[in-house]
């Protein structure tokens, strides 16, 4: 059995890929900050349910040290890591002039610093196995940019470079590397919005909605399976026409 580490994956869009790739057969790590964010939450038991194995492997993936300890620990467990799923990230928003060292610090750290972490400890894993699949939740942000988002915008463009880069460096050992950048996607963050908020949004869309997490998972499940055996270094937007 094949298995799939995504980070961040307590809820949101982390959640449905691992509910999509659970229906694909994949073992589940799950990986977010502690248990308290599994409290509340039946997607274990929902990805258990599928008739695959899961399990938790907590901890702040912004650390070297910890993203270590996880890459060794999943792998210990479950025998293999095919799949690594980067999707952990944090938004800290304001206009540049406002913006604090800290706001931007802590959205590079862990949106973009996580990535590199995961990157060198699952890469070196699947270097050894001569597999292996990485794919990184990128942003339209990181493509077209987004004002008030300085930091997330260079967190997400930098998830493209890092993505192009390790699909050169390990193309060779049979590993692709890939990366899917969401618009406007329904989640908790979205629903937030006031109305007025949500129609400006819409009107920059071509098919006048959000898109769903599940919408995300399924390109996701696509990169993780062999049907993409020659796809690496592509970035692959997801977004209802949003750049048209």
């Amino acid at each position: 059995m094949a298995t799939a580490l995504i980070t961040g994956s307590a809820r949101g869009i982390g959640a449905a890929i691992a509910l999509r790739l659970a229906k694909d057969g994949f073992d589940i790590a799950f990986n977010d900050l502690n248990e308290g964010c599994f409290e509340n939450n039946d997607i274990v038991d929902r990805v258990r349910a599928l008739g695959v194995k899961a399990e938790i492997f907590c901890g702040d993936v912004s650390k070297h040290d910890v993203c270590e300890k996880i890459a060794n620990d999943v792998n210990e467990h479950f025998g293999s890591i095919d799949v690594l799923v980067n999707n952990a990230g944090i938004t800290r928003d304001g206009l540049l002039a406002r913006m604090t060292e800290e706001q931007y610090d802590s959205v590079i750290a862990v949106n973009q610093k996580s990535v590199f972490n995961m990157m060198k400890f699952v890469g070196n894993i699947m270097r050894r196995q001569k597999h292996g699949r990485i794919i990184s939740l990128a942003s339209v942000a990181g493509l077209y940019g987004n004002p008030g988002q300085m930091n997330y915008s260079a967190s997400k463009a930098a998830i493209i470079g890092m993505t192009k880069t390790i699909a050169k460096e390990l193309g060779s050992r049979g590993i692709t590397a890939n990366a899917v950048a969401p618009g406007f996607i329904r989640t908790p963050m979205t629903d937030k919005l006031t109305e007025e908020q949500k129609a400006a949004m819409l009107a920059q869309i071509a098919m006048k909605r959000y898109g769903e997490p599940e919408e995300i998972a399924g390109v996701v499940s696509f990169l993780a399976s062999d049907d993409s055996s020659y796809v690496t270094g592509q970035v692959i937007e997801i977004s209802g026409g949003l750049s048209m």
